[in-house]
């Protein structure tokens, strides 16, 4: 699915941001109750649109905690209100996860189909890092929905790793092409204010990840 090299750039990324050698420009920062992030992004000439770059910090839960919550679909499904649907699928003896994304009316959604990896890695000081991988992929077997519109150009990583305390360390590049006639002030404010504050809503639900898997728990038993 995955080469080693994307995981291995992306888990340096984090320990050693590239920057300027990429051309990336400060787009926005944010800090709200102990989430801070930093956006860089690049234009992208072909597309129109930018590829984004974040480095951020969410004080008070552990980067194990953070790429368990990441990685379970069934939770963010109840704290993320930007999610419609959101589950995995078997194609093609692959796991590809559906997504379909609330837009703001009178938009219409957008719905993706990835393919998602994790890995538990060391870092070069010894520390563990969870790194996240994924990437659209085409599937015939869930044909495209009236009124929703097909995302097809998505990536996106994700890689964590302790902040020295009690906290976490994240990284995040993104990238997708949402289609469709979006004004361009409109992307820009969505990714100054959506990532902010999908981090502050992560870093919430991190908080409730131990509450929630004890009534879970206790549902089953």
């Amino acid at each position: 699915m995955f080469q080693d090299v994307d995981f291995v750039e992306a888990a340096n990324e984090l320990q050693r941001p590239n920057i300027n050698e990429e051309g990336y420009e400060f787009f926005t920062e944010s800090s709200h109750d102990g989430c801070e992030a930093k956006i860089y992004r690049q234009y992208n000439e072909t597309s129109g649109l930018y590829k984004y770059k974040v480095y951020g910090t969410l004080a008070d839960v552990s980067p194990e905690v953070c790429a368990e919550v990441y990685m379970d679909l069934e939770y963010r499904r109840q704290w993320d209100t930007y999610v419609n649907e959101l589950y995995e699928k078997e194609d093609a003896d692959k796991k590809l996860i559906y997504w379909n994304v609330n837009f703001p009316f009178p938009m219409s959604n957008r719905d993706y189909i990835y393919l998602r990896e994790l890995r538990e890695m060391e870092s070069f000081e010894g520390n563990k890092i969870w790194a996240v991988m994924a990437k659209s992929v085409p599937c015939a077997s869930v044909p495209e929905k009236k009124g929703v519109i097909r995302v097809d150009d998505y990536l996106q990583s994700c890689v964590l790793m302790t902040d020295g305390k009690v906290g976490s360390k994240a990284f995040m590049k993104y990238y997708d092409n949402p289609k469709g006639m979006i004004p361009t002030w409109l992307i820009n404010w969505g990714a100054k204010t959506g990532v902010p504050a999908f981090l502050t809503m992560m870093q919430k639900a991190c908080r409730g990840y131990p509450q929630y898997l004890a009534n879970k728990r206790q549902q089953t038993s």
